[in-house]
């Protein structure tokens, strides 16, 4: 695809994402009443900006166009300086004036919104394509599959019923089940003839990309009927599906079996934006909600800077009673802010350093 296109489409798929995502935080701090300073898509400079007279909020729109923000009287985020400091000390509806669990929705919100919006596009999807099941139709070709399959042990019209110990019960899991663990034979579990079946040490074809090995789903399943309550059950499960895997790959590149080339940024991520457009609308759709759940569950970690840091400090206040002191917490959520920022830019490099390459 042509690379100013690329761009813009880009452009537009963070820009949406990063506003659902502050819009979270936006609409339930003018829920709880909470002085709103600006609400800005983008970082850096700001191209243009209006300040609303009923509210005071200043909205912005900032020069580079990944990332934005909320800022709100007294967050405490190391970014405020000594003269907001004080004028947020005298606002009642300042953020560190909210009751703890007001403060805790607040944060937790535009990752929610994030998740919410992710698992809409899964439902888009599910009413727009077939919905595939765990029983197999039959095996692919090599022609076809590009590698030769060697499933065999698996036969026609089994319904696979777990990969190893992981229940499965839509095409999306048998296909991320074979790829995560299918690199080595594994136990497959099936439904044959009405009889419960373990198939021992099956074996799957294996591929390898950008130093990863990985499991090839080397059959084709049948197609589920579609039913609203069917729809509804496929699109969460492929959702929670998706969450899963956010999770399992930050552990797979903590534990090694990923490095950090395999990690990508906003440049690497608008290649792939990129390409999912040229193959059509529901592909980038598939991108889109895949980025969306993710963007939720990376920001609900629990590490300074990030909405998770903030939302377990604030959790555990509520169950201890006790509040971390603001000066300490400010500096902890400026130097993870450095940190994250730090972070970011070694990964925008490494992806512009991958396209050139």
């Amino acid at each position: 695809m042509n690379p100013i296109v690329t761009a813009v489409i880009s452009v537009l798929v963070f820009g949406l994402l990063i506003f659902i995502h502050e819009f979270g935080h936006f609409i339930c701090a003018r829920i709880f009443h909470v002085t709103v300073k600006e609400f800005a898509l983008g970082m850096g400079p700001k191209l243009v900006w209006y300040d609303s007279k009923k509210t005071g909020t200043r909205y912005c729109l900032c020069l580079l166009p990944f990332g934005g923000y909320v800022a709100m009287a007294g967050e405490n985020d190391g970014t405020e300086n000594e003269e907001q400091k004080e004028k947020a000390a005298s606002d009642p509806n300042a953020f560190n004036k909210k009751p703890a669990w007001q403060r805790l929705i607040i944060t937790g919100a535009g990752a929610f919104v994030n998740i919410l919006a992710g698992f809409l596009a899964v439902l888009i999807l599910c009413l727009n394509l077939n919905l595939g099941s765990t029983t197999v139709y039959s095996h692919f070709t090599e022609e076809e599959l590009g590698v030769a399959p060697t499933s065999f042990a698996i036969l026609d019209n089994d319904e696979i019923l777990k990969i190893g110990n992981r229940r499965v019960r839509t095409m999306e899991a048998v296909s991320y089940e074979i790829m995560r663990n299918g690199v080595e034979p594994v136990d497959v579990t099936v439904r044959r003839n009405g009889e419960v079946i373990v198939l021992e040490d099956v074996v799957f074809p294996s591929g390898a990309d950008s130093g990863i090995d990985y499991g090839v789903m080397d059959f084709c399943v049948y197609a589920l009927p579609k039913t609203v309550d069917g729809v509804i059950t496929y699109s969460t499960g492929k959702s929670c599906l998706i969450v899963r895997m956010c999770w399992e790959s930050l552990y797979d590149l903590i534990r090694g079996r990923y490095s950090v080339q395999a990690v990508s940024g906003p440049v690497g991520i608008s290649s792939a934006i990129g390409e999912a457009a040229s193959y059509g609308f529901m592909s980038l759709l598939s991108l889109v909600a895949i980025i969306s759940i993710n963007l939720g569950v990376m920001n609900l970690l629990p590490l300074p800077a990030l909405d998770g840091g903030r939302f377990l400090t604030t959790l555990v206040e509520m169950i201890t009673k006790k509040r971390m002191p603001e000066k300490v917490e400010s500096i902890i959520n400026g130097v993870g802010l450095i940190l994250l920022v730090g972070l970011s830019v070694v990964i925008m490099i490494k992806d512009i350093i991958g396209l050139i390459g």
